[in-house]
């Protein structure tokens, strides 16, 4: 009960990245893709340049007034841009080759072409950075068919291998190093999502805990900010959902919760945690 009262007397709140009380960034969550749109390559060529296939350009005829032949450009299949199921596909796919680094999203933006462009690079592929119909062929030769899992993963970041604490009982396993948190039951993972934690002036407080309490709508009472589906641990430190995070992502910290995104994910473990059950906090 003691731990409950100074736990509700508490709370912490999200603030912009590195701490100190500077005012939050008005910029969105960062995505999956930049914001800077790919340069497109022309769709002609002056004389005497490389046509759009990376190819030299055929040899003029000897009268000075013939024109130069160009090639034209292959029919991209996904670019810079398009949002579909196809290109979450592509990116599951290069994401098994090495060339993704990330969850797939389904938007084709600069981030997704530049792994292509690496792609067709190690292919010797025209460098596009769009995919046409050889590169796509290309890739499907040297990939599977991706599964759910892969297609839309538990986590944007993948999870740590759980540490040896975390593998028996009822637990909140949660990595620093991979920003992630695994709700586990007897050493299998019942539902994982991603985190962030507090920044450098008021860090996340490491080592093993209990829930003290649990708050299904509380509001913080130092930073009067709503924290949803809070799970207190260690001092009025908590796990609980957080718009902010949800709106900026990693951009910002919190004053030293674990902040999660997920708020649907977030609400199912919030039924299944109980009071006494572990918290693991660890690199």
């Amino acid at each position: 009960m003691a731990a409950a009262a100074v736990a509700l007397a508490t709370g912490c709140t999200a603030q912009a990245a590195g701490g100190g009380g500077a005012s939050p960034s008005t910029t969105g969550a960062p995505s999956s893709s930049s914001s800077a749109p790919a340069t497109a390559r022309p769709t002609t060529e002056p004389a005497g340049t490389p046509t759009t296939d990376d190819k030299p350009s055929s040899t003029p005829s000897s009268s000075p007034s013939s024109p130069t032949s160009t090639q034209p450009a292959a029919k991209a299949l996904m670019k810079d841009g398009d949002e579909s199921g196809q290109v979450r596909e592509l990116q599951a796919r290069l994401r098994q080759i090495g060339y993704f680094d990330r969850a797939p999203t389904g938007f084709y933006g600069s981030i997704t072409g530049n792994a292509v462009k690496a792609f067709q690079k190690k292919r010797e592929l025209p460098q596009t950075g769009s995919v046409d119909e050889t590169t796509w062929q290309r890739l499907l030769a040297m990939t599977r068919k991706p599964t759910a899992a892969e297609l839309k993963p538990s986590t944007t970041n993948q999870l740590d291998t759980p540490d040896p604490r975390c593998m028996t009982g009822r637990v909140l396993c949660i990595s620093k190093e991979t920003r992630t948190l695994a709700w586990m039951i007897d050493g299998k993972v019942v539902s994982s999502m991603d985190v962030r934690f507090g920044s450098e002036n008021t860090p996340t407080r490491e080592g093993t805990f209990k829930v003290d309490s649990k708050r299904r709508d509380w509001v913080s009472t130092l930073y009067h900010t709503p924290m949803p589906y809070s799970m207190f641990f260690s001092r009025g430190q908590a796990v609980h959902y957080s718009s902010d995070f949800a709106a900026r992502g990693y951009n910002g910290a919190s004053h030293g919760c674990v902040n999660v995104r997920d708020k649907a994910k977030l609400a199912t473990v919030f039924d299944q945690v109980k009071v006494g059950d572990k918290v693991v906090v660890h690199w």
